[in-house]
């Protein structure tokens, strides 16, 4: 039975095979393996290219079986974002920059905060599930709505509310401030819904169950399409018309997950609602809050990419330019000791090799996928320049949130959150200003700076996933008669002790 001292998750499951290391970056699903993680289940050593590629198909296929769904959701979700985006790109050039900074700026920052505290989820919903722990998944679950809708609530809603005067504050135009700050208030709903569905999308997917959530997004996109045309262009409700649609389409997914969820579909990782949930929170807070820093570290870099680009000459023009290439981006990305080590191996490779396809079908049709998004002859323009280096941003976002994602697994979220910072904002938001401002280079020497810092930061993570030893046993809680100091939370990998030179 639960109670305040109770760790998150126990290191060991009482049904586990005695002696056993349990190792919740294996255990993960959602990360690596539709196996359980043990040693019984690992992969031969790979000796030769026979080896190589029939480990490479077997991989590829639990791969693609787990991911495939789950891309296919994410991209029904985020283009939710860039149907509304394409026909504010058909109201007027200020509606475009106005949605791109309120979309950016506002939205982005709420949601990256949200996200990164949900993604705690992702670490413990992990374990618990390959612990063969279950009934602790709806506990968790709701104890992550209790500090979303909190900190929704307390913290973010007046962002929201006082969006006009942050954005003039911050130094971007009368006109997109104030537009901006109008569409930000009738998005508030959007910002509980939020607060609602990332928990619930970690919740789902650490127990596989994603083809509903597929079904549902894919539903919503439909809706949202036919709804977005009817309300902004035909009726003529402008920005009004798209926040109606995307806070109605966001709770629609909202609202059918959660039924999903408590029609018992989940078995035992729903039981109902518990007080439980309001039990240990502080502990729960501590790796949300570590969760939250790594990966808004990431999602404000590049929602700086499109404030900066208001302080251009031509603001409006540089906005919607940039905000098309970043949505593109964006679009296009959300596509055991050696088993763990072979996954990441497959999951790089099968992204970089999409993203390249993608890249090029993008540079040999950068003179008609601008008018998608606008019709302003300057924004097309601007576009088309800008191509060639969405192209090389694609394929470097196609391969780095895999090692965000494995940072994730494996409890490195507070390590890295140090790599992001002087990565991204020591190195590449100060290069990206040198470039754009002080050399004159504009939007693109902006955006060049600031990909330098991504390069940078996906190579240090390239560097210590392949300097993790991972033969060895990682975790505090299995080192019999170790000194060292307590984990980051119980049954949570300090990530010292993950992060060993390779012997």
């Amino acid at each position: 039975m639960e109670n305040s001292e109770q760790p998150l998750l126990s290191t060991r499951d009482e049904d586990q095979t005695p002696g056993q290391p349990h190792n919740p970056i294996l255990a993960n699903t959602s990360l690596f393996s539709s196996h359980n993680a043990n040693y019984g289940n690992d992969i031969d050593p790979i000796n030769g290219v026979g080896d190589f590629f029939r480990e490479f198909f077997v991989e590829s296929k639990k791969l693609w079986r787990l991911a495939g769904p789950a891309i296919f959701s994410s991209l029904c979700r985020y283009s939710l974002g860039a149907v509304t985006q394409v026909f504010a790109g058909h109201l007027s050039a200020l509606d475009l920059a106005a949605f791109a900074i309120e979309n950016s700026v506002i939205g982005g920052f709420s949601s990256g905060i949200l996200f990164g505290m949900g993604s705690a989820l992702e670490t413990l919903c992990g374990q618990a599930f390959g612990a063969r722990r279950p009934d602790m998944l709806g506990i968790y679950l709701q104890r992550s709505w209790v500090i979303l809708i909190t900190t929704s609530l307390l913290l973010l809603s007046f962002l929201y509310i006082f969006a006009g005067q942050i954005l003039k504050l911050i130094g971007q135009t009368e006109a997109i401030s104030k537009a901006a700050g109008i569409f930000a208030r009738w998005m508030i709903p959007q910002l509980f819904a939020y607060a609602t569905y990332f928990p619930i999308i970690k919740f789902l997917q650490s127990q596989r169950k994603i083809m509903m959530m597929a079904w549902i997004s894919f539903v919503a996109l439909i809706l949202h399409t036919v709804f977005s045309w009817l309300l902004m262009l035909k009726l003529g409700w402008g920005l009004v018309g798209a926040a109606v649609v995307l806070n109605a389409s966001w709770w629609f997914i909202v609202v059918a997950l959660l039924l999903y969820v408590l029609s018992g579909s989940c078995g035992h990782a729903w039981s109902g609602f518990s007080w439980k949930a309001f039990q240990n929170l502080w502990a729960f807070v501590r790796l949300s809050l570590a969760s939250g820093v790594m990966l808004c570290l990431e999602v404000w870099y590049f929602m700086a990419l499109t404030l900066f680009a208001g302080y251009l000459k031509d603001a409006e023009v540089s906005v919607d330019a940039l905000s098309i290439c970043v949505r593109v981006s964006n679009e296009l990305g959300a596509g055991h000791p050696r088993t763990a080590k072979f996954a990441i191996l497959v999951v790089v490779i099968s992204s970089f090799f999409i993203s390249l396809v993608l890249s090029l079908i993008l540079v040999l049709g950068r003179r008609q996928y601008p008018a998608l998004f606008s019709s302003n002859p300057e924004v097309k323009q601007q576009v088309y320049a800008l191509t060639p280096l969405l192209a090389v941003c694609i394929v470097i976002n196609n391969v780095q949130p895999v090692l965000s994602g494995v940072a994730i697994g494996a409890g490195w979220q507070a390590f890295v959150a140090y790599v992001n910072i002087g990565c991204y904002y020591v190195f590449g938001v100060p290069l990206g200003l040198i470039l754009g401002y002080v050399l004159h280079f504009g939007v693109k020497g902006i955006w060049c700076g600031m990909l330098s810092g991504t390069v940078v930061q996906t190579c240090i993570l390239f560097g210590m996933i392949y300097r993790t030893n991972w033969n060895r046993e990682p975790f505090l809680s299995d080192r019999k008669g170790s000194h060292d100091p307590e984990p980051i939370l119980p049954g949570i990998a300090n990530p010292k002790f993950v992060y060993e030179e390779r012997i």
